[in-house]
């Protein structure tokens, strides 16, 4: 009887300890001072696993343009709005959703409509329809380049994110 009730209790100990461990969760850093929507830090608890998705680009918006141009994708926001639409798919298809990105890396290409600058308003139009809304209020560490091109000379955005499964 003694044995049965000290391995109760180790096991009790055991699952106690588990599910503390299960209750943490991932802890994202505010930048202090501001309300630009990304995280100035993200925690991941051990345990936790990690999904990298490899990079988006964005699909075709005017079948009737020549696919190796920017109209047949459209400007930065519209390029940045079907990249992460294909990104939620694909995290969709993992059993995860925005909320679960933790990082993100984002490479624009210089718009020829805006001298060769890379259109970093377009972009943050796009981008803040998925994050730091009321709906999915969850901000991933984020950095954004400047990159002379990209696989199609059409695309402008290409997005890579790394999640983390809840």
């Amino acid at each position: 009887m003694k044995k049965m009730r000290i391995g109760a209790t180790a096991l009790a100990a055991s699952l106690l300890m588990a599910g503390s461990a299960m209750a943490e969760d991932v802890v994202r850093h505010k930048i202090p001072n501001s309300d630009f929507p990304i995280a100035q830090a993200v925690e991941i608890p051990a345990g936790k696993t990690t999904v990298y998705v490899s990079g988006a680009v964005p699909s075709v918006v005017d079948d009737k343009a020549d696919k190796a141009t920017v109209a047949a994708y459209g400007d930065t926001k519209a390029q940045t709005e079907s990249v992460l639409k294909s990104i939620e798919k694909t995290l969709a298809s993992l059993d995860l959703k925005m909320g679960d990105v933790v990082k993100m890396q984002v490479f624009l290409v210089g718009d020829p409509e805006k001298g060769g600058k890379m259109d970093f308003g377009g972009f943050m139009e796009g981008y803040k329809q998925f994050f730091g809304t009321e709906a999915q209020p969850n901000l991933p560490t984020r950095s954004v380049f400047q990159v002379a091109g990209l696989a199609n000379p059409g695309f402008l955005v290409e997005i890579e994110v790394t999640a983390v499964r809840p």
